[in-house]
């Protein structure tokens, strides 16, 4: 017998299939519904969602890139980028019976953190809890201690997710020589640029990156850390040719003298002979009594007359033509001379000179009557030789805001007979003291002008990208007789002119004073500046220094012998000498940099199988930029020896890992 088919099987499976063919076909409408969607979006609609969803949700921000630390040519630290942290609170993530179970701890442990009640956290938290605040800012601008401690609190140790700790890292600029310098070490702000950060900004900063963020509220958009568009690069690291020995040095002597005798502000600017590298420059102002700052670079932004320090360039063009030689004589009468209905004075009597007289006797009648003599009838012939020392340019040096020379000519609607005169003995001009002191040093240098230099190299990760060659400005200034003459006419002016308080045996000076009355056109008590240019040692000189003091206190003294060659002279004794044992302790003490912690041999660093070594009581100079070849991220803060270390020794450390360290300052 045959069996009939299941006639209710049938028909479950007719209506199972039915139901299969209406879902697949309703399944493709919705994929032809979404895809037609999609279409519409991307040709219709694109900018409407943008602006109605996407831009105002999100947008982009940028990760600010570390700065390049600035180095003095020692390799001791001038100003550093350090790391600060901010600490936001997502109450959002926070569980509840986490939050419940720990706020009391939490509080109690910000109270002794911050020296604050636990009611006033507990009151913060509370409220922002109930809000369910996602990016509440809870403090600014902690440095890594007190961010490593903060993280491990309650709660807060659980970390974002459930936790709701929210770290932004950002970075700030500090100086490492706390003050000495600063008016030089500068700054960039973006809006303005000044020193040697402003000079070298272009290398110092990194290239910023991207990061999207969203927002939370109104005023608030919450970083989305996995999401970033572009990591920032960090700026390079920039060797300058500051001796920070040298620069304490000059700050001290300079300093020591300010307060001494009262005056207004001074600069100074030692100079190496051969190659032009600037390895100091001081610029110290008063702010109240007895009290001076380094905040203003005078040095480069001021032009000023020069005074009786010029008579060394007027001479020397004399001495160059042939004019004047080791025989000339020049009758100085009683030191007052009328010329062209100008009355020119000498302060140290009168008689008949020889040339080197006119320099060690400062005689601004000696100098006058030596250049009208000669250049009065053809005085573009005195000033062609200014112009080949580029004593009218504009200096072109890395830093920011160098004054324009500016000298009296012929062509000048001022110029008259008395013109030249008043040129000879360091009026109707103006210079920087830097375009002075590259002067002097040109004389020093056998007659071989070089460019003052303030950069030594530039580095990346232990890489010098590029490192800095003496550039000459004029290959010879004059004849060898001319400047050998007056190489002795300087010595003279020390060993036995109006230089001679600082003469002595162990240290050959060749130099000249300078006092220049300052503002004389101003009704009012008189005004001067103080000044001594000059190199050392004279017979093979290694470095040329330039001192200025401004309006010191004229009944404690104005003359440049008196005021400005003690200084040089301090300079020059401890600069000379080879090693940092010769610089008395106080010295080093009291300045704000000490040397100690900045020499020390450097150690090769050992990393082996990825285990972190013990850093502490290493030099960071030295430690850091071995760190960053072997492809290790470090931060750090403070100058010399390694007082502390994160992670801590022995603990397995990665390619990219990122170590925190403190210094000693």
């Amino acid at each position: 017998m045959i069996k009939q088919p299941n006639n209710n099987y049938e028909k479950k499976r007719s209506n199972a299939l039915k139901w299969g063919y209406l879902f697949v076909l309703g399944a493709f409408i919705l994929f032809i519904i979404f895809l037609a969607r999609i279409l519409i979006l991307q040709n219709t609609n694109v900018q409407e969602f943008e602006d109605n969803y996407i831009s105002k949700n999100y947008r982009e921000a940028t990760l600010k890139a570390a700065r390049g630390n600035l180095f003095a040519s020692d390799g001791s630290i001038l100003a550093t980028t350090v790391m600060r942290y901010d600490i936001y609170l997502d109450f959002k993530s926070m569980r509840d019976t986490i939050y419940s179970n720990n706020v009391g701890a939490l509080t109690d442990s910000l109270s002794k953190m911050f020296d604050k009640p636990r009611s006033y956290f507990r009151a913060k938290l509370d409220a922002q809890n109930q809000k369910n605040n996602q990016y509440y800012l809870l403090v600014k601008g902690l440095d890594f201690d007190q961010y490593d401690r903060i993280r491990n609190f309650p709660i807060f140790a659980k970390g974002k997710n459930k936790g709701g700790f929210i770290v932004e890292r950002n970075f700030r600029r500090e100086l490492a020589t706390t003050q000495i310098g600063a008016g030089t070490i500068g700054a960039d702000n973006g809006e303005s640029k000044s020193g040697l950060e402003g000079a070298f900004s272009k290398f110092l900063t990194g290239i910023d990156g991207k990061r999207l963020e969203q927002k939370i509220t109104s005023t608030q958009w919450k970083p989305i850390d996995y999401w970033k568009v572009q990591e920032p690069v960090d700026g390079q690291d920039v060797y300058t040719t500051l001796d920070l020995r040298i620069q304490d040095i000059a700050h001290s002597a300079l300093e020591n003298q300010l307060i001494k005798f009262d005056a207004d502000h001074g600069s100074v600017v030692v100079m190496e002979t051969g190659s032009g590298k600037i390895r100091a420059m001081v610029n110290l102002r008063r702010t109240e009594p007895g009290i001076y700052v380094d905040a203003y670079n005078y040095t480069v932004k001021d032009a000023q007359e020069p005074g009786s320090t010029f008579k060394t360039v007027s001479l020397l063009a004399a001495m160059d033509d042939g004019f004047i030689d080791e025989n000339t004589k020049v009758n100085i009468g009683n030191g007052i001379w009328n010329y062209a209905g100008q009355r020119i004075t000498d302060g140290h009597g009168g008689g008949t000179y020889d040339v080197s007289d006119v320099l060690a006797k400062s005689s601004n009648v000696g100098a006058a009557k030596l250049i009208t003599t000669h250049y009065a009838d053809k005085p573009q012939v005195f000033i062609d030789h200014l112009k080949r020392w580029k004593m009218f340019d504009k200096m072109q040096i890395e830093l920011p805001g160098i004054a324009k020379p500016s000298i009296q000519t012929p062509e000048s609607k001022r110029w008259n007979k008395a013109t030249l005169a008043s040129l000879a003995y360091g009026y109707s001009s103006r210079f920087p003291l830097l375009q002075l002191v590259t002067f002097y040093n040109g004389i020093a240098n056998k007659g071989k002008m070089v460019k003052p230099l303030f950069i030594d190299k530039i580095m990346k990760d232990g890489k010098v990208l590029y490192e800095a060659k003496p550039e000459i400005m004029v290959k010879k200034m004059a004849s060898d007789k001319a400047i050998t003459m007056m190489t002795h006419a300087l010595t003279k002016a020390v060993e036995k002119g109006t230089a001679k308080s600082i003469y002595t045996p162990n240290l050959k000076i060749a130099g000249k004073t300078g006092t220049a009355r300052f503002e004389y056109w101003k009704a009012g008590p008189m005004k001067y500046q103080a000044s001594f240019a000059g190199f050392y040692p004279a017979d093979n000189p290694k470095y040329t220094c330039i001192v200025v003091i401004n309006q010191p206190d004229t009944s404690k003294g104005f003359y440049g012998g008196t005021v400005s060659a003690p200084v040089f002279k301090e300079i020059a004794g401890k600069t000379f000498l080879k090693t940092p044992l010769n610089v008395e302790k106080d010295l080093l003490v009291e300045h704000k940099v000490n040397l100690n912690k900045m020499t020390a041999p450097n150690v090769k660093l050992n990393v082996r199988k990825d285990s972190m070594p013990n850093l502490v009581g290493m030099i960071g100079k030295n430690v850091i930029p071995q760190l960053e070849n072997l492809g290790y991220r470090v931060d750090y803060k403070g100058v010399g020896k390694i007082t502390g270390q994160f992670p801590a020794e022995g603990a397995n450390i990665g390619k990219n890992q990122r170590i925190y360290l403190n210094l000693q300052n």
